[in-house]
């Protein structure tokens, strides 16, 4: 197991999520983010099944950013109840994962 983590959110337009993910970098909280184009969701929300298209932000960063990240997904997304997912990374590329460790304070 390693310190690196995979974080999933979802925005509803490509312009929130790429300011999401340049500040999310800018201060360090996350050494890559990926923007996957216009994902398909259905979900369910306020007892009614929805469905929205959405980017997919895949985020780079370590256990001890997790917290902050939250909360700064908290702070600049525009949903009531953002997506903020920590999955943990078991194993990679040894030179990826430390860049990654390297690039996030």
């Amino acid at each position: 197991m390693t310190d690196t983590r995979l974080v999933l959110t979802t925005c509803g337009s490509l312009e929130e999520a790429r300011s999401i993910a340049q500040a999310l970098v800018e201060r360090q909280m996350a050494a890559c983010v990926n923007i996957v184009p216009q994902i398909e969701s259905v979900y369910r929300w306020q007892g009614k099944v929805e469905m929205a298209a959405e980017w997919l932000l895949l985020i780079k960063t370590t256990a001890a950013a997790f917290n902050r990240l939250h909360d700064t997904l908290s702070e600049l997304h525009s949903y009531d109840v953002p997506e903020c997912i920590e999955i943990a990374i078991e194993d990679g590329s040894p030179a990826y994962l430390r860049w990654i460790g390297e690039s996030v304070r």
